[in-house]
Formats: C-alpha cells, structure tokens, sequence
C-alpha cells in the first residue's frame, strides 16, 4: 500500500507573525520556516503505518517555491521514502493546491492519502476535501484515531457532540487531526539519510494544471492590541462592572 502526505512550509509556529508594513501580506524575509504541524502529524501516522508493515511506501509532496526542499527533507528525516517538489513561484490557494495534488496523485495512484487538517498559515481547512471531491474518493476529516484492516480504514473523528467512527473503503483521502499522535523527532542519522533520498522536482506547469488565484488580497493587518486590564477592590465592584461595561456577544 502507498501513502501519499502532502506538506507545506509555513512560518514556524514559535515566530510572531507580523504583516509588511504596505499591508500587502505577512513579512517572510529572514522568518524561520518549518513544516506546517498538522502536515507533521499526517508524516508520523503514515511513517507508523509503515512499520507497522500496513504500508510499504510513504512519499511525501510539497508545492511551492525550491524553498520547500527543505520541508520535505524534514519528512524523509521522520521516514517518508521519497518525496516530491510541485514546484512553481505562483501563489497557490487551495483548489490550486488540490488540482496539483490530483495530479500527482493521479500519476502516483496512492492507495491512501493523509493531509493535515489545515495549515497554520491561513486556516483555510480546505484542500483535503476539495482533493477528496477531485478524486473521486471518500474522506475522513478531522481523524484523532486510525485503524486499518485490509482495505478498510476505520476512522475516529473529533465532533462537536464528541467522537464519530466512520468506515472507508480504500483507496481514500484522511485530514489528521492534533490528537491522532505526537510526531517523532527526526535523529541526526535521519537528517544525513533524508539528505541522500530521492527528491523528484516537476514544475508545476508540466502538470497542465490552472493554478490561477480565485481570491483576491486587498488588504492584511494585525489584530488590535488587548487593553490592558483592570484591578477591582471587590467582588460588588466586579458586578457592577460585568453588568454596566462589559460587552454582550
């Protein structure tokens, strides 16, 4: 069985994200960058899938900018077999995205496909579906639990009511969620083998894909500052300002 994991780059989730100063989009010059998280978690299940001899290559795809060999360098470390670059300078949204993984997909014929749920980057929680649909295939959003018997996939998912077991067939697409594991730290002797693994680069317009952007940025801006808070005397104080000041939602 083959596992595809896409994974993007975005700023790494321990830097303060901060917009350019013309309001045209986050500034990314000299921001450490990593491996979107849910991206991560979606390498570690498919790598523990492996081991557990259920699958027998995990390959993992980015698209973006050559920037990104670095992203998937980081998901050979974890264990993927092999990976490969949609590579284009375009900005790509989601169905942009979806359409290139269609088609890689399409030449790879993975037998399961695990994304994260969504990036950190713009929350969009799309592309997993809008792949799903493309392809033609049943989905599991959200999966804090995988379990895999021949070719059935039993999926947990996290609901609002709780938790939710749903049965696909295979061949099919997963979104990971937060608690479906805690991704492995890649070890220095992974880091120098992920380094001689094989890295295909196709650029994104041998794929005949229409990347095109359907949204249009007008503007970015940072949220504004919290006020600072107060200190009361007492508790009837507390009260009175709850009921007077406080803003009703």
């Amino acid at each position: 069985m083959k596992i595809l994991v896409p994974v993007k780059r975005v700023v790494d989730y321990n830097v303060k994200v901060r917009v350019r100063g013309d309001g045209s989009g986050v500034e990314l010059a000299g921001v450490k960058m990593a491996i979107n998280p849910f991206d991560e978690i979606a390498v570690e299940e498919a790598v523990r899938l492996r081991e557990a001899s259920m699958a027998t290559e995990v390959v993992a795809v980015s698209c973006g900018p050559t920037a990104c060999q670095e992203t998937l360098r980081t998901a050979l470390a974890m264990g993927a077999d092999r990976a490969i670059l949609v590579e284009t300078d375009a900005e790509l949204q989601p169905l942009a995205v979806a359409k290139l993984l269609k088609a890689v997909a399409d030449k790879e014929q993975p037998d399961l496909v695990i994304c994260g749920k969504q990036a950190i980057d713009d929350d969009a929680n799309q592309t997993g579906q809008i792949l799903a649909a493309l392809m033609g295939r049943g989905q599991a959003t959200f999966a804090s639990k995988l379990v895999l018997s021949g070719r059935t996939l039993e999926v947990t998912r996290e609901v609002d009511g709780g938790l939710e077991t749903l049965a696909l067939e295979l061949p099919a697409v997963v979104t990971a969620d937060l608690r479906l594991n805690e991704p492995r730290y890649a070890t220095l002797p992974n880091i120098m083998k992920a380094k001689k693994k094989p890295l295909e680069v196709l650029p994104a317009g041998a794929l005949g894909v229409d990347v095109a952007p359907r949204l249009r940025h007008t503007r970015h801006a940072e949220p504004e500052a919290r006020k600072a808070g107060i200190r009361v005397a007492d508790v009837a104080e507390l009260v009175s300002r709850l009921k007077n000041e406080a803003k009703v939602i």
